[in-house]
């Protein structure tokens, strides 16, 4: 298959893009940059220029394609809302090349768009509007494609982590170095879900090849890590005191990331893996703290 991959230079798509060429497949990457360009070449894909704003690109490359993978998102926080809304035109740009066709198009969002307070989210739960939660422009996005035709279908994100990132922890352990504490919200055990890189990366390629046209899946390996063992392991890796700040300290303290740190909001993947066949096999987001770059 020949695959357009957003995000392609990115920490998950440069790995998706090894991954499908491992498979056999081939792949053309999007790129703005010439570094990016060099970096996708050198992978042995395929490079096509342009960028998210750039809807005509995303047009032109999806059209060259047998199926695309979207994985790449803005993370400028300071404009989430807005960076929420250009994904929402970017998916809908790459779905009206693909109207007419049996084309896949694999769409990235994240676990916590079906958040469900009080039980572990599922595949199930629809995404809450994106008028209360912003990401889920993807999502609706992404449902608009599969009403005109589109073989479009979701990949819900937890925190995705290896020794080098570790998604919004990453952020978490820039700010315990600048504060001088690692802290946590709270009594700490409200939950994040997690997957290692190396788990996410082929659930990419399981959904473009076999996803169901409407379908989400949960790409989760661990269904809730408590924010306390976060903070700990942060702690240990920078030889920084632990702390709990109050819900009231949570945006003075960790600023952008203050209306998530004390978010519970843990996540299955049970029906990925029975309607898949995929399996999560490597390991934890705290075994991977433990032995982090950032602490080398």
């Amino acid at each position: 298959m020949r695959v357009f991959v957003t995000g392609a230079t990115g920490f998950i798509g440069s790995a998706i893009v090894q991954d499908l060429i491992g498979a056999g497949h081939q792949v053309i990457g999007l790129s703005r940059s010439d570094a990016g360009a060099k970096s996708i070449t050198d992978a042995g894909a395929q490079v096509h220029r342009g960028d998210l704003e750039d809807l005509e690109s995303l047009r032109s490359g999806a059209a060259m394609s047998d199926g695309v993978i979207h994985c790449a998102f803005n993370h400028d926080f300071s404009k989430y809302a807005e960076n929420c809304e250009a994904d929402r035109h970017a998916i809908e740009a790459l779905g009206s090349a693909l109207v007419g066709s049996d084309r896949p198009l694999v769409v990235t969002s994240g676990t916590g768009v079906g958040l469900t307070p009080g039980r572990l989210a599922t595949e199930e739960d629809p995404p809450v509007p994106s008028s209360s939660i912003p990401r889920s422009a993807s999502e609706e996005a992404a449902d608009a494609m599969v009403q005109r035709g589109v073989r479009a279908s979701v990949v819900r994100l937890p925190q995705v982590h290896d020794r080098v990132k570790h998604g919004l922890v990453t952020p978490l352990i820039a700010i315990a170095r600048e504060k001088g504490v690692s802290a946590y919200v709270g009594d700490g055990l409200n939950r994040w879900p997690a997957a290692h890189l190396l788990d996410t990366v082929p659930l990419y390629r399981l959904v473009l090849e076999k996803g169901v046209k409407g379908a989400r899946y949960n790409a989760v390996g661990e269904e809730g890590v408590p924010l306390r063992d976060i903070a700990e392991a942060i702690g240990r890796g920078l030889k920084v005191p632990v702390v709990a700040k109050r819900q009231e300290e949570a945006f003075e303290h960790f600023g952008w990331l203050g209306f998530l740190i004390g978010i519970d909001c843990p996540a299955s993947s049970a029906l990925t893996q029975e309607r898949l066949g995929w399996r999560p096999t490597h390991g934890g987001m705290i075994a991977d703290l433990d032995r982090a770059r950032d602490f080398e």
